[in-house]
């Protein structure tokens, strides 16, 4: 029998706990939450001041037993969960379902998992906070009845089993709205013109890069000055220096530490918060989950200390930095190293590589500014007013930035910085070439993951525990998908004056180009207007804003949760009860793209069922309507009618090989040719409406090829088992599973009753190993709200 139990949410945290405390203290995992809303119904009693229902899952049960059995054995219950909203909440819930008592019950909390914090956090035990509990009940219900009363909406007027979410809705409709921008956006063309001067200085040829300081509208223009300048002298007319200082950027909150992983280390916001969390969990880093800039004193000094060691007295600036966000969720810590001692750390590469991240960013912000002097230099010429100039930057004091620079999202960043040689006022230089080229305005950039959390925290939507949920979400949903643009083939012009000669040469770029951004999908443009249209309110940028501020005061004990939620619902379910009943003359987001000129029937584009898809007819029409799916690279929003009647011409017959018919259609994986039943699927780039019989029979060979190196054996006994070689060698298939073969068997010489054992005993294995874990399903790391 143990006298203390400690309660944390993860395995993880508790082996590193259960290193800082003594044999007295026994410490479990609670695999993150241990109760939810009831998932049948709503889980939220509307008529009794909208009182939650929740309800123990079945993959808590035994965990929950397990817990309320070691709680019944200690003197005292130590609930250790996180610091935050969602920890309390799921220390309550503890409480609450373990039927545990006041006087036996403590809560403790630290914001990192070191000797010192945990002892301190035992010394100082306080009560569960029941404001801190009823903000994320109030988050928790009120997502639970926008959900629940939106999503049928959605299913009877968009499509089956849609959902929508309050977060979640708005983060889609910032996504839609910069695909609009970037439809819309008109290309303005102008010339950017870059000379290339030189000076001999000491035996020494210098070159000098200065831009004009103005645009030139039109080529005229340009070959107009161009002709102006050829043989002109250059003089440097002006010469200005001037000090300039540089200042660390403050340590990091969630959202930083989630943009700037994505920058540095090209993260996802969900790979940084599980390689954070691991961090946190194993004692490396402080909590995750924080809207704070601040330092500790203790991380101040241990941060000077290791500053003055490793670089010198004069790099040292203590700073002090305030968190600006208003109502900041946890004014805690910013994140940071446990111990700023230890540059490196252990763990996976990932996890290496993100700790060295956070390292380097909190000492910088205790390191004194980087000194710069920047240099702007006029070049000018008796034949035009317009001015060259050539800016240059000379660090005199490196400072912080010794060890780090803040990344930034800034895409086509055409800034030429560069050091300069010595120069002096009225000193003559040498033309070397002069280049104007036609340059074209950028349109919006669509958002990446970070960028897409910057916005969220900028407007005041969601704090740190939504961002990587909702993120994930909209993805998983389908409503956005994270993915790549082709760009096109863009000409552009140049115009270069050199040795006396100006020539005119035609280059091409690719333009519009985009890796690893979030672009909306068909099925989210539609959910999106409709949500717009019908439920302008629930999708407002203010209002989303001033519920988390609402969440806020419920936090502070400013306002109770239920009336907050009952302000709300009197708003929200009359407007839900019209759209329901609302009667319109064609389905949401369908598209009428005209008529089929051979039938004469109506087409139109719409989601279906299975996703976009195009109709021919309508239902009122005696013969049914015949429909075709759209293909990946197309979308509802700009289909023509020439493209959607292309999409009927599928499956189109290749006519017969071997006495068996070929045909090409598209399925849910592309395009793929059809024969004796077998699917060959066409390579990248193949136009399923173009290709050949001959190309078809090029490929149905080639996969036959590739088929018979890959078996290695099979049997008579059973046509369903085979060896065959993989990609990480070979292997037994049977009745569509895989079987690894022990390395001490041969694979050509297995015979049957050998590789039949081989299955079974993995069969046997897998079976025991479900009984002896079922009890521990579910995650270490808890889920967040959404």
């Amino acid at each position: 029998m143990q006298k203390n139990l400690v309660i944390v949410e993860s395995p993880a945290k508790a082996k590193t706990i259960e290193k800082f405390l003594g044999k007295d203290f026994k410490v479990m995992s609670s695999y993150g939450h241990i109760r939810d809303l009831k998932k049948k119904d709503l889980g939220v009693d509307i008529e009794h001041n909208y009182k939650p229902l929740y309800e123990i899952p079945a993959d808590k049960k035994k965990v929950v037993s397990e817990l309320k059995s070691a709680a019944k054995d200690a003197d005292i219950v130590w609930l250790a969960s996180d610091e935050d909203r969602e920890g309390e909440a799921i220390s309550w819930h503890l409480f609450d379902a373990l039927g545990l008592k006041d006087e036996n019950t403590k809560r403790i909390v630290f914001h990192e998992i070191t000797k010192d914090a945990i002892i301190n956090a035992v010394q100082n035990p306080r009560k569960i906070d029941k404001n801190l509990v009823d903000a994320q009940q109030a988050r928790r219900v009120l997502d639970r009845i926008v959900g629940f009363e939106l999503s049928p909406v959605l299913w009877k007027k968009v499509k089956p089993a849609l959902s929508a979410g309050r977060v979640q809705s708005v983060a889609v409709r910032l996504i839609v709205e910069r695909e609009r921008e970037i439809e819309a956006f008109k290309t303005e063309v102008s010339y950017r013109v870059i000379a290339i001067f030189t000076k001999e200085e000491n035996g020494n040829t210098y070159e000098i890069k200065a831009e004009l300081n103005k645009r030139l509208k039109t080529k005229e223009e340009a070959l107009s000055l161009l002709e102006k300048l050829n043989g002109s002298d250059f003089t440097i007319e002006d010469i200005t220096k001037k000090p300039v200082k540089k200042s660390p950027a403050p340590p990091f909150t969630t959202s930083t530490l989630q943009q700037e992983a994505a920058r540095k280390l090209g993260y996802s916001v969900g790979q940084t918060m599980m390689l954070a969390q691991k961090l946190y969990e194993s004692g490396k880093i402080t909590y995750m989950r924080t809207d704070s800039v601040n330092l500790s004193a203790l991380a101040i000094n241990t941060s000077k200390a290791e500053v003055e060691s490793a670089y010198g007295k004069e790099y040292i600036k203590s700073r002090q930095f305030s968190t600006k966000s208003k109502g900041a969720q946890e004014a805690h810590e910013a994140i940071r190293p446990t111990y700023m001692s230890e540059h490196t750390t252990t763990g996976t590469a990932q996890e290496k590589k993100l700790y060295e991240l956070i390292w380097k960013r909190t000492i910088a912000s205790q390191m004194a500014d980087a000194e710069l002097e920047k240099t702007t230099v006029n070049i000018g010429s008796p034949v035009t007013d317009l001015k060259f100039q050539a800016v240059g930057e000379v660090i005199k004091f490196d400072g912080f930035l010794h060890v780090y620079l803040e990344g930034t999202d800034e895409e086509n960043d055409e800034k030429d910085e560069a050091l300069l040689p010595p120069m002096k006022e009225k000193e003559s230089l040498n033309m070397k070439e002069i280049t104007a080229t036609e340059r074209f305005t950028q349109r919006p950039p669509r958002y990446t993951e970070a960028s897409l959390v910057r916005k969220l925290e900028e407007l005041g939507i969601g704090r740190p525990s939504t961002y990587a949920p909702t993120i994930s979400t909209i993805q998983n949903r389908e409503y956005v998908e994270k993915g790549n643009i082709e760009g096109i083939e863009r000409r552009y012009n140049t115009l270069t004056l050199s040795d006396g000669k100006i020539t005119d040469k035609e280059k091409t770029e690719t333009a519009g180009a985009d890796k690893n951004k979030l672009i909306p999908t068909d099925i989210g443009i539609v959910v999106n207007d409709f949500l717009i249209q019908y439920f302008p309110s629930i999708l407002d940028y203010n209002f989303t804003a001033s519920v988390e501020k609402e969440f806020d005061q419920v936090a502070d004990g400013e306002e109770e949760w239920t009336k907050m939620i009952d302000r709300f619902y009197k708003v929200f379910h009359p407007i839900v009860d019209e759209a329901i009943n609302i009667q319109t003359d064609h389905k949401v987001g369908e598209r009428i793209l005209g008529t089929d000129p051979k039938t004469g029937r109506q087409v139109s584009v719409k989601i279906g069922r299975f996703g976009p898809m195009v109709q021919i007819g309508t239902q009122d029409e005696e013969e049914k309507p015949i429909f075709a799916s759209l293909q990946k690279s197309q979308s509802i929003s700009s289909i023509t009618l020439d493209e959607a009647l292309k999409l009927f011409g599928l499956p189109r017959s290749l006519g017969e090989f071997e006495n068996k018919e070929m045909t090409v259609a598209i399925g849910r994986f592309g395009p793929y040719v059809r024969h004796n039943s077998q699917f060959v699927s066409l390579p990248k780039g193949s136009d399923p409406y173009t290709i050949s019989a001959d190309e078809a029979i090029e490929l149905i060979l080639d996969k036959r090829k590739k088929d018979s190196e890959k078996i290695i054996k099979t049997f008579e006994e059973d046509t369903d088992l085979q060896i065959l070689n993989g990609r990480y060698g070979p292997y037994i298939a049977y009745q569509k599973k895989n079987y690894k073969i022990p390395k001490t068997a041969n694979p050509s010489e297995l015979k049957f009753e050998e590789a039949m054992k081989i299955i079974n005993a993995e069969g046997d294995a897998k079976s025991s190993g479900k009984k002896k874990t079922s009890a521990k399903k579910g995650t270490g790391s808890k889920t967040k709200s959404k």
